[in-house]
């Protein structure tokens, strides 16, 4: 498959690089063709601006200020959202990375009569998101997991009709042991060397 990674973290020598490095290991394996955004190092702008917002429904011209971004969408036949959990959800600069790019004519087309939006990224045909938190598995399914909600439901809805997802996360990742790191490096690589 064509596979766009979309990462986001701040720091070039994280933890979340490492999940991104173990990412791309596992589906170089799998054969898979690879592109990446890397937000943070291409300081990508995340606030929708008054321009865009008044533009956002004009498929003409909703798309002049990311037309790079959307050409990869348009390329991929699957994305892999690699980024850590900041308050339950995704940082500020992946929601404005969806705000700004998964635009009408893009992602979906506006409703009619039926009052739903249509799917428009039907090439998509996998996604995943791979995280880690601070937080223990039971606090963030008492919490509700929004951010794994936005991707595997919400973006999902407009994928491909048989879209198949997976999610990985490693929880109390602030008290982790090195061992317990290393052991969820190779479950990244290992599942990813099967995505499809």
């Amino acid at each position: 498959m064509k596979v766009l990674i979309v990462y986001a973290h701040p720091v070039a020598e994280s933890f979340g690089a490492a999940m991104r490095d173990a990412a791309i290991r596992g589906l170089t394996k799998a054969g898979h063709e690879l592109r990446m955004i890397d937000l943070y190092a291409e300081n990508f702008e995340p606030r929708l601006s008054r321009e865009e917002r008044i533009d956002y429904q004009d498929e003409d011209r909703n798309t002049k200020l990311i037309a790079d971004h959307v050409a990869l969408i348009k390329w991929a036949d699957a994305m892999v959202f690699v980024f850590p959990t900041w308050w339950y959800s995704l940082p500020a600069i992946l929601k404005g990375w969806f705000d700004r790019v998964w635009v009408p004519g893009v992602a979906f087309r506006m409703p009619g009569r039926a009052k739903m939006l249509k799917p428009a990224m039907t090439n998509i045909r996998a996604l995943a998101g791979i995280t880690s938190c601070g937080s223990s598995w039971w606090w963030m399914k008492l919490v509700g997991e929004p951010h794994r909600k936005i991707i595997l439901r919400g973006l999902r809805s407009l994928c491909g009709r048989r879209c198949k997802t997976v999610w990985m996360t490693l929880h109390e990742m602030d008290t982790s042991t090195a061992a317990a790191r290393t052991r969820y490096l190779s479950k990244i690589e290992a599942r990813m060397s099967r995505f499809q």
